[in-house]
């Protein structure tokens, strides 16, 4: 498992979202608690979510059940 820094982001499903460029995962923390981990995701994707209107919106369409995911906690 990675050790990946996340940064806090203004959403009302996910807390904070941080990437791993050399690994590429992205790790998601929800306000829910869960912290996961998506393998194989392109930086333009972790680029394209921060900068999203709407984070979770874009989570769905574009993350969600399309990478390899592990759950950290």
């Amino acid at each position: 498992m990675i050790k990946i820094e996340r940064t806090k982001v203004n959403s009302s499903n996910i807390d904070s979202i941080g990437y791993d460029e050399n690994n590429k995962v992205l790790e998601i923390e929800f306000k829910s608690g869960g912290v996961y981990q998506y393998a194989n995701v392109p930086k333009d994707i972790f680029v394209a979510l921060i900068k999203a209107s709407s984070h979770g919106n874009f989570f769905h369409a574009r993350i969600k059940d399309k990478f390899p995911t592990t759950k950290v906690k």
